[in-house]
């Protein structure tokens, strides 16, 4: 191996900060990036990386050619460090989100059709009418019983809309869900994460023999197509047709669930917000955005690697071969972009351009989606339930994660008379 690549890491691992993988510590963590400057050394489940949390660099580095996705052309560490990684799947996983240059742009063209401006759109009377069904459904708690918003609502709509797109049968739904969330998960151990990777996986397989043998008019279906008439020479293999369909589900699924029940949250603990809102002074888009940037439903994104050293601000240097890591939740409120209020919700503010969908080549494909599911399902539940509630003396706690960004549980009142 170059030498290069097996020189000492840039900063000793008493220095590095070490990410809490309960996400209960996110607000000191992020103080803490501000305060070291443009890249800090972090510690992810035992892997180092630099994490980058100023929103201006973190930009420069997503459309930055000299950092790939690639772990097995870019990270020398990658099979050191990865066998007993609870986090293996995320970098593993051989689709667009771990692609680089040509192998990226062809594996994201292959779906990228599905999620076009055209596409979602002609997905909103769906979406509408999936909401409506999930708001009928709750409209029939008893008065004075607490609801869990999360699980009623920010749960079900997105796995829904997304089984709609890939075809997904009833049965299979729910079981989906279940393996999602546990690669969201980052208190698993390295062999409770191998083996929820082998049951998603076992999943994925009996879902594409079904299509195999009863095409439908979905993208699992059309991506099986593209696999199996142009074959291991041509646009996409096996592995790769696997992979895609993971990261579909995954992400077309957990972000949205969070970004949901993160605007709710925000909405009903400034309620100021939400009159601003009921007034016309600002809109759901303003909402959604504004919830985005504030909360940004991924809060570290694994992983990205210097393809060659990489000069910063300050006299740091990334090495060629080292780990990054996106900051996307503390990106959002870095002060070097948004003041001393960065830390404070308001749907007026003038600046609320955030990267909590990414920038440059790998900026999600789903962002219009979510979107559109966010703003659909937060004025149909306002407009619904006027007088909504948090439970009184509820704890919003967070899901067991350094990478999500939301909460275990979001209980509500219908209206606010109990």
């Amino acid at each position: 191996m170059d030498d290069e690549l097996n020189r000492p890491a840039a900063c000793p691992v008493e220095h590095r900060l070490v990410l809490d993988p309960t996400g209960r510590a996110r607000d000191a963590e992020s103080a803490e990036l501000f305060a070291r400057g443009p890249a800090t050394p972090v510690d992810i489940l035992g892997v180092p990386a630099w994490a980058v949390a100023d929103p201006a660099l973190l930009e420069e580095l997503l459309k930055d050619p000299r950092v790939s996705k690639d772990p097995l052309l870019h990270w020398p560490d990658f099979e050191r460090l990865v066998p007993d990684w609870p986090l293996a799947l995320w970098v593993s996983a051989r689709n667009m989100f771990t692609a680089h240059g040509a192998d990226h742009r062809r594996l994201r063209r292959l779906t990228g059709a599905a999620f076009s401006t055209r596409q979602v759109a002609e997905l909103a009377d769906r979406i509408e009418e999936l909401t409506g069904e999930l708001l009928n459904a709750i409209a029939l708690t008893p008065p004075g019983t607490a609801v869990d918003l999360r699980e009623r609502l920010a749960h079900p709509l997105p796995i829904r809309v997304i089984a709609h797109l890939l075809g997904l049968p009833d049965t299979l739904r729910e079981r989906f869900r279940h393996h999602v969330d546990r690669v969201f998960a980052t208190t698993l151990t390295p062999q409770e994460a191998a083996a929820n990777a082998a049951a998603f996986y076992g999943m994925l397989d009996q879902l594409i023999a079904a299509k195999r043998a009863r095409p439908g008019e979905d993208l699992t279906s059309a991506l099986i197509a593209v696999r199996d008439t142009e074959g291991d020479g041509g646009a996409l293999s096996e592995e790769e047709l696997r992979d895609t369909l993971l990261l579909i589900v995954s992400a077309g699924y957990e972000t949205t669930v969070n970004l949901v029940d993160n605007a709710i949250t925000l909405l009903l603990t400034h309620p100021e917000q939400l009159d601003l809102v009921r007034a016309g002074k600002a809109g759901w888009e303003d909402v959604v955005e504004e919830s985005l940037r504030h909360d940004a439903p991924v809060a570290h994104l694994p992983l990205r690697y210097a393809v060659e050293d990489i000069a910063l601000p300050g006299g740091v240097t990334i090495r060629r071969g080292e780990a990054i890591l996106a900051a996307y939740a503390a990106a959002g409120r870095h002060p070097a972009r948004y003041g001393a209020d960065g830390a404070v919700f308001d749907v007026t503010r003038p600046v609320k351009d955030h990267l909590a969908f990414g920038h440059g080549p790998h900026f999600c494909l789903g962002a219009p989606l979510a979107r559109l599911e966010a703003r659909t399902a937060l004025r149909a539940l306002f407009e619904r339930f006027p007088r909504l509630a948090l439970l009184p003396g509820a704890e919003l706690e967070p899901v067991d994660s350094l990478i999500s960004n939301g909460h275990r549980s979001l209980p509500v009142l219908l209206t606010q008379d109990h």
